[in-house]
C-alpha cells in the first residue's frame, strides 16, 4: 500500500506519487530560455495556482504539462508515468482556456458531447456523461440552448463540463476568470472552488491575479523569468516570503533596500539606503548578509498623530494623501529620513469606522511598526548564466 501524507494547512491527503511533476523543466524559445530548470510536485487533489507577471513563463509551464509543447530538456511526469513523446491527445488531462472556445453553432448539449464523439463512444454512454457532467456545473436544464443565450459565467461553466466528461486526471486552467468582471469573478471563483473540492480531481491553474490565488489555492507557485521563486500555502507565501519579489508581487508591500548595522540576540539592526534605522526580528533560517530587503505590509503600519512611544521603528511624516476604498482607507506618508535624501514613501492602510478623524493633508504624523511584524529578506545572489547546449 502506498504511504500516504497530510499536506500542511491544506488538509489535502496526498499519495507519495504526486500526480504532476517537473523534473529539471527547461523551454527554449530562439536564444532564450522561457522556463527555467523547474523542479515541482503536485499533489493529488489540491486546487494548484502558478501565479506570476505576464511573460514569466507561466502559460507556457502550463501549456508543457497539457502537451502542447515539448520541454528543450527535464522531464514531465502524470501520476508517475513519464509524458516524452506522449500527445496531448493521450494525455490524461484536459484544459480549459480564457476563452473558453465554444463552438456556437452547436448546443451546450454537443458542445459537451464533442470530445467523447470524436472517440467515437456509444450513444447511450456519450448522454450519461454530457448530462452527469452538466449536473456537475449546475446548467442540467440548460443543454438545449446555444453559447450565446448564455452568460460569461454559464459559458465558463461549459467549458468546466467538456473538460470534467472526459474523466481527466488533472484539469489544467489558463487565467479561466480572466475575461469575466469583477463581480462575477468573485462569484465564480467560489463555484471553481467548491466544485474542485467536491471532485476531488486535480486542478492546476495559471493566473496573474494575487487575490483569486490566494483566495481559493491549497498551493501557490510564484514564477518569475522563468524560474520558480517560492512554493507554498497562499498563507506561508504572503506572511513569509522568501524573496523580495515575491513580497512585492504577492499582495502590497513596502520594501526598503538596507544594510546591516549590528545582529543583536534576536533581532537584526538594519539601515535603508535613504536612512531610516530598522530593527527586525532575525529569521530562523538567517545567514548573516551585509544586504537584505526589509518588507512591511501596509496593515502591520501604525498611524498616530502622537509619539507612540514604542523605541523601534518610530518615525516622523507628514500625511501625502488618504485614497477611501469602503472598509478601508489607504494612507501615503512621506517620512524625511536624513538631509539631502528624497522623502521615503509609506503607505499603510486602516479599517474605516464611524467616526473617524483622518488628519488634514500636509500635516505632521508618526508611523511605527514592531520587529516582529517587518521581514528581513537577504538579497538574492545573481544567477549564473545557463549554458544549455
Amino acid at each position: 500500500m502506498a504511504q500516504s501524507t497530510t499536506v500542511k494547512e491544506t488538509g489535502i491527503t496526498t499519495d507519495t506519487v504526486p500526480d504532476v511533476e517537473l523534473k529539471k523543466v527547461f523551454k527554449i524559445f530562439g536564444s532564450g530560455a522561457v522556463v527555467q530548470g523547474v523542479d515541482l510536485q503536485i499533489q493529488k487533489g489540491e486546487l494548484f495556482s502558478i501565479l506570476g507577471p505576464s511573460g514569466c513563463g507561466k502559460t507556457t509551464l502550463l501549456r508543457l504539462i497539457a502537451g502542447f509543447e515539448e520541454p528543450s530538456a527535464g522531464e514531465v511526469l502524470i501520476q508517475g508515468q513519464t509524458m516524452t513523446y506522449v500527445p496531448a491527445y493521450r494525455r490524461p488531462v484536459n484544459t480549459v482556456f480564457q476563452s473558453y472556445a465554444l463552438f456556437g453553432h452547436m448546443s451546450i448539449f454537443d458542445n459537451v458531447a464533442f470530445g467523447l464523439k470524436v472517440r467515437g463512444l456509444p450513444k447511450a454512454e456519450i448522454n450519461d456523461r454530457v448530462k452527469d457532467a452538466l449536473r456537475k456545473v449546475r446548467l442540467e436544464v440548460m443543454g438545449d440552448r446555444f453559447p450565446r443565450q448564455l452568460s460569461g459565467g454559464q459559458q465558463q461553466r461549459v467549458a468546466l463540463a467538456r473538460a470534467l466528461v472526459n474523466r481527466p486526471k488533472v484539469v489544467l486552467l489558463d487565467e479561466p476568470l480572466g475575461a469575466l468582471d469583477l463581480k462575477l469573478r468573485k462569484e465564480m471563483q467560489v463555484e471553481l472552488s467548491n466544485l474542485q473540492y467536491d471532485l476531488g480531481i486535480t486542478f492546476v491553474m495559471v493566473t496573474h491575479d494575487q487575490e483569486e490565488a490566494l483566495s481559493i489555492s491549497s498551493r501557490i507557485a510564484v514564477m518569475n523569468q522563468g524560474q520558480l521563486e517560492q512554493v507554498g500555502t497562499p498563507s506561508q507565501v504572503y506572511n513569509y516570503p522568501t524573496t523580495p519579489f515575491v513580497a512585492g508581487f504577492v499582495g502590497e508591500t513596502n520594501l526598503f533596500e538596507c544594510k546591516l548595522v549590528e545582529q543583536d540576540g534576536a533581532f537584526l539592526e538594519l539601515r535603508s539606503n535613504s536612512g531610516l534605522a530598522i530593527v527586525v526580528e532575525k529569521p530562523s533560517d538567517w545567514q548573516l548578509s551585509k544586504e537584505a530587503w526589509v518588507s512591511v505590509r501596509p496593515e502591520k503600519i501604525k498611524l498616530s498623530t502622537e509619539h507612540p512611544n514604542q523605541p523601534y521603528n518610530t518615525y516622523r511624516g507628514v500625511l501625502n494623501n488618504v485614497f477611501y476604498l469602503g472598509d478601508h482607507s489607504q494612507y501615503i506618508v512621506d517620512l524625511l529620513a536624513s538631509e539631502n535624501v528624497p522623502p521615503v514613501r509609506v503607505t499603510l492602510v486602516r479599517q474605516n469606522t464611524l467616526g473617524d478623524k483622518v488628519p488634514p493633508f500636509d500635516s505632521q504624523v508618526y508611523i511605527s511598526w514592531t520587529p516582529e511584524d517587518c521581514l528581513a529578506l537577504a538579497k538574492p545572489m545573481p544567477q549564473p548564466s545557463l549554458d544549455l547546449l
